[in-house]
């Protein structure tokens, strides 16, 4: 097994944040750092990490597209299940905790739904966003000024919560470890300088890892590379304690850990954008491409349920859509289209939606957790032959 093979290729990187990642290996001597340290790096950084800089991450003048930027139709629909889980709840005042609101687009657009289509929701609303860039609280405050329900607020200081905990693209985001399996052992990946670049070692599995996989009841085939995320555990289980009564909605891309870990995924599902372009080198750009990893659902729901939240709902997004009245949003939508060639643009948009494969149709998954709420019929969980039973 090679100790050391470099993976930057001399590639060019971020001059600021690339002598930092260095020192910080430096100081690990020999043991180099975790995957997991070296992508809170790239990614955190305080002054120079992709999420913490001030640019243009989402859209076409971005990096990547995410359901919220696709169309407002994505928070119109979000909007309904909110408003339903308030009339659920019945308390006089409903908390929305989002996390990682990005640039605000989707508070933005389940501020207006609710605001117009269900008032006696957004007249007992308390939207909190919790978000860590200041350039992206920013354009959240410029963006969201006329709905003054919004407010802003650090993770540690969002008090017990009666309402529900939203996020969407969160999860993905959050450092992960790297491991792979050979000859039946587990090793984990840690970054190094080789030859005045980055490179990889591997070293034995940590009992934590270890205990990881067991806990999940599946690990990496042999031969296989995964990732697995502690920090994925640990926020599932501060939301938890964070929520008195309600709900947590989960939006994100992702698998149960049966499929996640399953043979056929080789090199595991990290992956790095930059101007819609996807690359599998984390090594190279650091500070200046997003690095993602999918989630494990299995984990979010077996932590969620130890600490006393029942999954309500678990699906593709595009049931989960569909749920909510997607064909009816686009058939409304598509009636005020005078012009035939619109029509068709609208419906070519809304697509990436729910289409498989190529959109974010089953690619991305949504999960519903409650505490307290019993076992309600969510409108989300509608299924699909009851909706084209309609036309």
């Amino acid at each position: 097994m090679q100790e050391c093979s470099s993976l930057m290729n001399k590639q060019p990187v971020a001059e600021k944040l690339y002598p930092i990642i260095i020192e910080h290996i430096r100081k690990q001597g020999g043991a180099g750092l975790s995957f997991a340290d070296f992508m809170q790096l790239c990614l955190y950084h305080p002054r120079y990490g992709y999420y913490i800089q001030d640019r243009e991450r989402i859209g076409k003048g971005g990096d990547f597209f995410t359901s919220s930027s696709v169309h407002e139709v994505f928070g119109t629909l979000l909007a309904r299940q909110l408003a339903q889980m308030h009339a659920i709840l019945g308390h006089s005042t409903f908390t929305v905790v989002e996390q990682g609101a990005g640039e605000g687009q989707l508070a933005l657009d389940i501020l207006n739904q609710l605001q117009i289509h269900a008032p006696e929701c957004y007249a007992e609303l308390d939207y909190c966003i919790v978000e860590i860039s200041p350039e992206n609280c920013k354009r959240q405050i410029d963006l969201l000024h006329a709905h003054r329900c919004v407010r802003w607020s650090d993770f540690v200081n969002v008090q017990k919560v009666e309402g529900c905990f939203l996020s969407n693209e969160l999860v993905d985001a959050f450092p992960v470890h790297m491991v792979e399996k050979h000859e039946g052992v587990l090793y984990e990946v840690r970054v190094i300088e080789c030859d005045g670049v980055l490179a990889e070692k591997l070293v034995p599995a940590s009992g934590a890892v270890t205990e990881h996989f067991a806990r999940l009841g599946v690990e990496p085939t042999e031969g296989n590379r995964a990732e697995l995320c502690p920090a994925a555990a640990k926020w599932m289980d501060q939301v938890a304690s964070k929520l008195k009564q309600g709900f947590v909605i989960t939006l994100d891309y992702g698998y149960p850990a049966a499929e996640l870990y399953a043979p056929f995924r080789r090199n595991g599902t990290l992956m790095c954008y930059s101007c819609h372009s996807a690359n599998d080198n984390p090594y190279q750009n650091v500070g200046e491409q997003d690095i993602t990893a999918h989630v494990d659902f299995t984990l979010l729901q077996q932590i969620g349920k130890e600490a006393g939240l029942d999954t309500l709902y678990f699906g593709e997004q595009y049931r989960f859509l569909m749920g909510l009245g997607f064909v009816e949003e686009l058939m409304r939508l598509q009636a005020q289209k005078t012009d035939p060639d619109e029509a068709m643009a609208l419906r070519m948009t809304l697509k990436n939606l729910i289409v498989p494969d190529s959109g974010m149709g089953d690619t991305f998954k949504v999960l519903v957790q409650g505490r307290g709420v019993d076992n309600p019929e969510l409108l989300c969980s509608r299924s699909v032959a009851d909706i084209a039973a309609q036309f």
